[in-house]
């Protein structure tokens, strides 16, 4: 291996890069199932692929706020003891991630108002489900390649 090669593998990434990264993919993933979706389901509707970037980086935005409250709220319960506090970490869980759709659809009415058209809650929360799947495997795939093999 050249000198070259090996100061480039002694690089550490920084938190930032890291972020900066993971931003970008996610709005590349996203970009390109909201695109599809356009493509292949007649109730979605987005003028423009300039308007569906910006919605990828609303949706990017809002989805990493929802997993975020989400997880706040599941390790409050988390630290509590008894039945009750497994329950109620379930059920405001569940609530959290089935109002977000209708938190996510207001928010691209409110945003880009007719020039953006997802559906109802359906179509909305199967989009949801096929972007985090979709970043899911793509994360999965990255790190798989991160990982040294000797």
């Amino acid at each position: 291996m050249s000198s070259e090669n090996n100061e480039l593998a002694e690089k550490t990434i920084t938190r930032a890069q890291k972020r900066f990264l993971s931003w970008t993919m996610d709005v590349l993933i996203y970009i390109l199932v909201l695109n599809l979706f356009v493509e292949y389901s007649p109730k979605m509707v987005i003028d423009s692929f300039t308007i569906s970037i910006f919605t990828a980086i609303l949706l990017k935005a809002l989805l990493d706020l929802i997993l975020w409250l989400e997880h706040k709220v599941a390790d409050y319960f988390t630290a509590q003891t008894g039945a009750f506090s497994k329950f109620l970490r379930i059920l405001i869980t569940w609530l959290i991630l089935f109002t977000s759709k209708f938190l996510i659809l207001e928010a691209v009415d409110f945003v880009f108002g007719e020039h953006v058209e997802l559906g109802k809650f359906l179509q909305v929360l199967t989009l949801v489900i096929v972007m985090m799947i979709s970043r899911e495997i793509f994360h999965r795939i990255y790190d798989s390649l991160g990982q040294k093999h000797d």
